[in-house]
């Protein structure tokens, strides 16, 4: 009783809260409470490229710009089924043919660090039916004795983890695994502090134009003599009631004068304020984003190097980037092509040929080709002579 009573005695005032705020953040809220993880967040690496178009629009441009995919065969008859089939297998969700699943296994593969897909037999084992890509957050993997050996498995609902009954039919593929781990890395994996950063300026600019883009005005009127302040209270209702008719005829698209009697003062709430500059912090930021993902600013839209000799050594990086990821994608196309040379009886052996990638201009491509034409000619003609 004591303490209670001693607390009664000395109980300090509370400190009156004289302003509320609302803390408004961006709608990705996840990106400023991440921790790296091994294996990486799925969903977190998703929210980037949802909060970011710029990310998402590189990604789907080396998706797309990496397409193209060829097959060759040692047996004719062999060669006109499997081109065939690779125009036509079924890929899930009304999308037909092996480049369609080869996107959206791509896809997975650079935004999740990992892509896994499924070939789906017909009924009687004698064909493929369809090429299925699943959901790389659904996916465990048991590494066995070896690095060799390891198991795709799934995740029930209780907690367990069961290992698919048909390994042979499943297709996985790391993208630039780390050492000890056999999960793969995303091409996100370094953007979340930087996009956090990013939302963060982008959602200020909002509320500042909010708040300072929709101009308010404070009216101030000061009474003068005795007699204006004993009717200061009247007055400025009328002021009120008249500024408010000018600014909803200014509404309506008609233009009405305001006319005031005494001394008074009218400012725009915020005009001396100045918005920071957020032009330099977001190139930067961006800058950093753009090139993780490899793809040249021009292709964004982004004129930060304007010169025609770097947009062209750009363009070279580029190449090899994408030639890179096509050697990730080989070997799944090729066990594409072999479950079906095999259920048809064919030859397995089976060449992946891609189309030629073209960022260069054509002109200068042949007038090379001119040049090292006209070049060998001086030799040979210098050799006989």
């Amino acid at each position: 009783m004591g303490w209670f009573h001693r607390d009664k005695q000395h109980k300090n005032p509370t400190a009156v809260q004289a302003q509320l705020r609302d803390t408004q953040r961006h709608p990705f809220g996840a990106l400023d409470g991440y921790v790296p993880l091994r294996n990486g967040e799925i969903a977190l690496y998703r929210s980037i490229r949802e909060a970011v178009p710029m990310v998402d629009a590189a990604i789907l441009k080396l998706i797309r710009l990496a397409g193209g995919v060829h097959v060759k065969t040692l047996d004719q008859g062999a060669q006109a089924g499997l081109e065939h089939f690779i125009r036509t297998v079924n890929t899930g969700r009304g999308q037909r043919g092996l480049q369609s699943f080869l996107d959206g296994y791509l896809d997975a593969m650079l935004t999740c660090g990992r892509a896994v897909g499924e070939i789906v037999l017909s009924p009687d084992h004698r064909d493929v039916a369809a090429l299925l890509c699943g959901d790389p957050a659904s996916l465990e993997i048991k590494e066995g004795a070896s690095p060799l050996e390891f198991a795709l498995c799934l995740r029930k609902a209780d907690g367990m983890v069961e290992p698919l009954p048909r390994q042979d039919l499943l297709l996985f593929t790391p993208f630039q695994p780390e050492s000890g781990s056999p999960y793969g890395v995303s091409l996100l994996r370094s953007m979340p502090f930087l996009t956090g950063i990013l939302l963060k300026i982008y959602q200020a600019m909002g509320l500042n134009w909010e708040r300072m883009g929709n101009v308010r005005f404070a009216v101030v009127y000061k009474p003068g003599d005795s007699l204006d302040r004993a009717y200061a209270q009247e007055r400025s209702q009328q002021i009120a009631k008249e500024w408010s008719a000018a600014m909803q005829a200014g509404k309506a698209g008609s233009v009405r004068d305001f006319v005031a009697v005494g001394d008074v003062d009218i400012k725009v709430i915020g005009a001396d304020n100045q918005i920071l500059d957020s032009e330099v912090p977001v190139r930067q930021i961006l800058e950093q984003l753009v090139a993780r993902t490899g793809v040249p600013p021009f292709l964004l839209g982004l004129t930060w190097s304007s010169t025609e000799r770097m947009s062209t050594q750009q363009a070279d990086m580029l190449t090899s980037e994408l030639a890179a990821l096509r050697r990730s994608l080989e070997p799944v196309v090729e066990r594409i092509c072999e479950w079906w040379l095999r259920l048809h009886g064919f030859d397995q052996w089976v060449e992946v040929v891609w189309e030629d990638i073209s960022l260069q201009d054509l002109v200068e491509e042949a007038r090379a080709a001119l040049y090292r034409a006209q070049a060998d000619q001086i030799r040979q003609n210098m050799a006989q002579s």
